[in-house]
């Protein structure tokens, strides 16, 4: 073959021409075309097309966090990654301001042609929730039918076949063996559990001394610190016998070494991949909660095209499927400056740079 005949061109290389002809509007198939319907299918087709990178970006995160010693120098592919997702699904968001450019008159054309697929039928989402650790135990469920139930049999099969451990199974292991938060004499759990339970008490007591607040307000401020000390219990008491926490009391207690002593120079890097992960799971929140909002636009209380209750489903969604929502809960038990108890000497010039120490 000659030269010029293998000579790439910028069509031929992204296969424009077979893009260019997967949008086939079933309104062209009734004689009575709707103009928005060809915007409807390139915005979905486009989700499908990032779903697509997402999930090529979690093959090699998932994959560097396999290993049984997750690499020091993978640390930073794993972190560009995830800030990755996270960019494309600022940009999935952004999207909807497209969608919604179309009215609901104009949905309303073609609306009726779409039953009863939905896209709540796409199996590469359901693959990135999967894969994130959105378990099919913690979804909600329609008219008592599970999400599974309720996709095709081949799509059943995709998601079947997809063996991957979850990203949130990954990072509780990964998290549990972190060093320094038990080393030597030092125990990060001792210094940490009676700081914090210090910390909480005195805002109790700041509450209780407080004049100008309510007696209901104070009454409710009370009891959501007794919540927060009871959650400390069952990470650091042995003998707690219920627990809120999605991951592991290990893996739980490095994730809050990490955030507190995340200026130590070994731990930058951790600590960005931990706000990395909040960053997904706030914009999924958010993806969710726009999406709602644009069906409530467009259909208002009428059920979804593929059986759900619309948009109250998927305000439902953005409460109940959030993955990482442990990270967030690390807040109420980070201490200021003042609370914070001392890293040992030796333990310090262990987590800095070694030039710096020479």
């Amino acid at each position: 073959m000659s030269e010029a005949a293998r000579r790439l061109s910028y069509g031929s290389y992204l296969k424009v021409d077979r893009l260019l002809s997967c949008q086939e509007p079933e309104s062209l198939k009734t004689g009575a075309p709707a103009h928005d319907e060809m915007l409807f299918i390139i915005v979905h087709q486009a989700y499908e097309l990032w779903f697509r990178q997402i999930l090529h970006e979690l093959d090699r995160i998932q994959a560097d966090f396999a290993a049984r010693t997750v690499a020091d120098e993978h640390l930073g592919r794993i972190n560009a990654g995830l800030s990755r997702i996270h960019e494309i699904l600022k940009l999935l968001v952004g999207q909807l301001d497209v969608l919604e450019t179309m009215t609901p008159a104009g949905f309303l054309e073609f609306r009726d042609l779409l039953t009863p697929a939905s896209g709540f039928q796409s199996v590469q989402f359901r693959l990135i929730e999967a894969r994130l650790g959105l378990h099919d135990d913690a979804r909600i469920r329609i008219d008592e039918q599970s999400m599974r139930e309720r996709l095709a049999p081949e799509d059943r099969d995709k998601l079947s076949a997809d063996t991957n451990p979850s990203l949130l199974s990954q990072l509780d292991a990964w998290l549990a063996r972190t060093p320094f938060v038990a080393l030597g004499d030092y125990s990060f759990r001792e210094s940490y559990r009676v700081a914090v339970i210090a910390a909480l008490q005195r805002d109790a007591t700041s509450i209780s001394a407080d004049p100008a607040l309510p007696e209901p307000q104070r009454q409710a401020d009370t009891a959501a610190i007794e919540q927060a000390l009871a959650r400390f219990r069952a990470l650091f008491e042995p003998d707690a016998t219920t627990s809120t926490w999605r991951m592991s009391a290990r893996a739980i207690e490095a994730a809050l070494f990490i955030s507190l002593y995340r200026d130590m120079p070994v731990l930058q890097l951790p600590f960005r991949l931990l706000q990395a992960l909040m960053d997904i799971d706030e914009s999924l929140t958010l993806w969710r909660l726009r999406h709602a909002l644009m069906v409530e636009r467009m259909i208002g209380v009428r059920p979804g095209t593929g059986g759900s209750s619309g948009s109250g489903y998927l305000k439902a969604t953005a409460e109940k499927h959030r993955i990482f929502i442990d990270l967030f809960h690390l807040s109420t038990y980070l201490l200021g400056p003042r609370d914070l108890p001392a890293l040992p000497d030796a333990l310090r010039r262990r987590m800095g740079f070694s030039y710096g120490a020479a």
